[in-house]
């Protein structure tokens, strides 16, 4: 099973993108979310996420530019009724965020607004998700980090609050929030004030 491709990115469009790697072209499903993270760049990670067909046993990659947007399409697919196809319309409808900001604040109302998505479907993903975004499921520790070298701090620091025990989805609202604050901050710094607000 594949966990990333790394190479240069040779096609782009808003539903693929081919990946050369060792002289081989990957071609991956993609969502908006992830075109417009993976846009600009000549070499890039994608992360892939291979969905099979229980019918025909054929399967199908979904390439990722990001951790964080992998692990919230495995959870959305993951609930009875939600295919692959109704997991990347939601991902190319709202950023990760906004669909976890969504199904927290239990929003059918946003949610129900994707296309293809009716007032039961958004019921059940809130009722059926809820919970383990609380509990941090479906996120990547790394999410609130920055393509910059702020990477490491944050990690660094999100990892301590961790294993304080304190939740993925937490750490990271806070942690994003005190970035934007003092983009600066050093480990120290960042812990502390988290502590404050968590």
């Amino acid at each position: 099973m594949i966990d990333y491709i790394k190479g240069k990115i040779t096609e782009l469009t808003p539903t693929q993108v081919v990946v050369e790697s060792g002289g081989v072209g990957y071609i991956s499903e993609i969502s908006l979310q992830s075109y417009q993270g993976f846009e600009g760049k000549e070499d890039s990670v994608v992360y892939i996420q291979t969905q099979v067909n229980t019918r025909d046993g054929s399967s199908v990659d979904y390439g990722f530019s990001s951790k964080d947007e992998r692990e919230l399409f495995r959870l959305i697919t993951g609930i009875s009724g939600m295919g692959a196809a109704s997991a990347r319309m939601m991902l190319s409808s709202m950023s990760s965020d906004e669909i976890r900001e969504a199904i927290l604040a239990e929003d059918v109302v946003k949610i129900k607004s994707i296309k293809g998505l009716g007032i039961k479907t958004a019921q059940r993903l809130i009722l059926e998700l809820k919970d383990k975004l609380i509990k941090g499921e479906g996120t990547d520790a790394g999410s609130v980090l920055f393509a910059s070298e702020k990477n490491a701090v944050v990690e660094e620091a999100a990892s301590a609050l961790q294993m304080l025990g304190f939740n993925k989805a937490a750490i990271n609202k806070v942690l994003q929030k005190i970035i934007k604050d003092s983009p600066d901050a050093k480990v120290e710094q960042l812990i502390k004030t988290a502590l404050q607000m968590l």
